[in-house]
């Protein structure tokens, strides 16, 4: 008795080592699913001491039963199928894989050729002679999902003990099924977003006519009135703009370190990528990238080379890919954008979308910076873009007005250049409430057309817009604009003056613009006043007219 249980503690003992090393090699090295079912037959052989092993799959759409790895009997074990090899596929009631695959039965046969379920074509063809079969069913999840085959055990029959440690083998082979089918399907979504990305860069990118063209238009020497802060991109040619963007380029930092056709392709592939959307498209871009080149022109020496590169590019790509639709309206739709990035959703897709214009081949306008310089401006860049999220603006404006207040700032801290680009960011992202008030009155428009529209999509999902974006509201706008200016433009503006005076310019015209706008609600009070007193004197001169209509009574004399 000790000695049979010496015996089976032994055996357990060996073939939990045996399942341990089998559990390794699978789930470390799961490259296909070939891969995996050559080592299940290898291990299955080892396993029960077998001469040859099959695997089959199940096909439950067409009820067969399928098989692409194959073991010779050559002594190399089982190998893929070659060129001149198919797929073997069978109905899943033939022979006796299908029994098993059927019925879910463990079958183990000492003579094959005494079993009716043998077929014993394979047997003729090969010259190979079956004698012994133990064949066992793989399931996941209650399911079959296979079946395993062993042929002719090297030392007489399958014995009972074999059926107990292969069926225990079973359940990690289907574990380790189920994972390969898994990392094929992963392995082929990967593919497929590959190829996606390929198409999407494709039509991503300018064409090369489109490159043609802005290569042969000559550079202007000077564009002096590029300078000014009261400059209007809108009154641009669109294909205008690309000039500018590139006679700004040079002008800040020349064309010695940077390749010329990269600079033009960049620029014109991010113009691309701008959606036409009423507000935040690339007319905004262009402008918003005009307003930091002054502030760096009007601010010699304040910010260093590569911050003032990182301004300028983050300005010009802040934008990326806008759908016109703001931060809360990814989050409160459960956008793909919002679930992937909870905060500042649609400034870390700017961000990422800038790295993969960069990405593209011809168009890393950084390619000539060395490592250490690629890291500082991408960094910078995307500190710059995050920057641009309002709800980060108010942390920011607070933080560098106590340290301005205190007489504590210091170009030479870190922290206190962070905190002002930070500002330089939200002051030419809305350099559009500084410019003349024609030019700003048409922008603010297209601004609330872009908020309606938003406003618009909200109530068809039967939800109430905020009272910004509600085009029923629309004659609030003077008065949403002067609330706008108050708590966040003049703020904003007062504070770079004060650490960067050359900026002066936009907080004037935000001022003056202020003014329009207040006289502009001013007006709408009084025409509303006005139209209020004279309904009540239409009311008065109604109430008289129906007195006056009435028949008058005649009391009777008393005699």
């Amino acid at each position: 008795m000790e000695k049979e249980m010496f015996q089976n503690i032994q055996r357990q003992r060996k073939l939990n080592e045996f399942l341990l090393a089998v559990t390794k090699s699978i789930f470390q090295d799961i490259v296909s699913m070939d891969a995996v079912i050559m080592k299940i037959m290898n291990y299955a052989q080892r396993l029960v001491n077998a001469d040859r092993a099959s695997l089959f799959l199940c096909d439950t759409k067409t009820r067969e039963l399928y098989a692409r790895i194959f073991d010779v009997g050559n002594g190399e074990g089982p190998q893929p199928a070659t060129k001149s090899q198919k797929e073997i596929r069978f109905p899943m009631e033939k022979g006796i894989a299908g029994h098993v695959a059927s019925s879910g039965e463990t079958l183990n046969i000492p003579d094959a050729y005494l079993d009716g379920r043998f077929n014993r074509d394979v047997d003729i063809q090969t010259g190979y002679v079956t004698k012994t079969i133990l064949c066992m069913p793989i399931y996941i999840r209650g399911n079959i999902i296979g079946v395993v085959q062993m042929v002719n055990k090297r030392n007489g029959v399958f014995t009972k003990s074999d059926e107990d440690s292969f069926e225990t083998f079973a359940v990690y082979c289907g574990l380790a099924l189920h994972h390969a089918k898994l990392y094929d399907k992963i392995r082929r979504s990967e593919q497929k977003y590959r190829v996606a990305l390929e198409v999407l860069s494709y039509h991503s990118q300018c064409t090369e006519d489109e490159y043609e063209e802005l290569r042969r238009v000559a550079l202007p020497e000077t564009a002096p009135e590029v300078a000014r802060y009261e400059f209007s991109p809108w009154n641009l040619e669109e294909e205008a703009k690309p000039l500018y963007v590139l006679c700004m380029f040079r002008d800040l930092f020349g064309l010695t370190n940077f390749d010329y056709d990269d600079l033009c392709r960049f620029t014109l592939s991010v113009r691309k990528n701008y959606r036409k959307v009423p507000y935040h498209n690339w007319t905004h871009a262009f402008s918003v990238a005009h307003a930091i080149y002054t502030v760096i022109k009007t601010s010699p020496g304040m910010f260093t080379h590569s911050e003032c590169l990182a301004l300028f590019v983050a300005c010009l790509c802040h934008d990326l890919d806008h759908r016109g639709k703001n931060n809360a309206f990814m989050v409160n739709n459960a956008t793909p954008l919002a679930a992937v990035y909870s905060t500042s959703t649609m400034e870390h897709h700017h961000f990422n979308q800038t790295v993969t214009i960069l990405q593209h081949e011809g168009h890393n306008i950084f390619r000539n910076l060395t490592a250490d310089e690629y890291k500082t401006v991408i960094g910078e860049i995307k500190h710059a873009i995050l920057a641009t999220d309002l709800a980060l603006f108010f942390g920011n404006k607070d933080k560098l007005k106590a340290i301005v207040d205190s007489g504590k700032f210091d170009w030479q801290d870190q922290e206190h250049r962070l905190l002002s680009k930070s500002i330089a960011m939200t002051a030419a992202d809305l350099c559009a409430t500084a410019k003349p008030f024609h030019v700003s009155q048409q922008v603010v428009l297209n601004i609330f057309e872009e908020f309606w529209q938003q406003g618009d999509e909200e109530k068809a999902h039967g939800r109430q817009p905020i009272p910004m974006m509600d085009r029923d509201r629309a004659h609030e706008l003077p008065a949403n604009q002067v609330g706008f200016i108050v708590g966040i433009c003049m703020p904003c503006y007062e504070l770079l003056y004060r650490i960067l005076p050359g900026s002066k310019p936009m907080l004037d015209g935000t001022s003056k613009n202020l003014q329009n706008w207040s006289a502009l609600v001013a007006k709408q009070k009084a025409e509303e006043e006005n139209k209020k007193e004279n309904e009540k004197k239409d009311m008065k001169i109604e109430n008289v007219k129906k007195k006056e209509s009435e028949p008058k009574v005649v009391k009777a004399e008393k005699t």
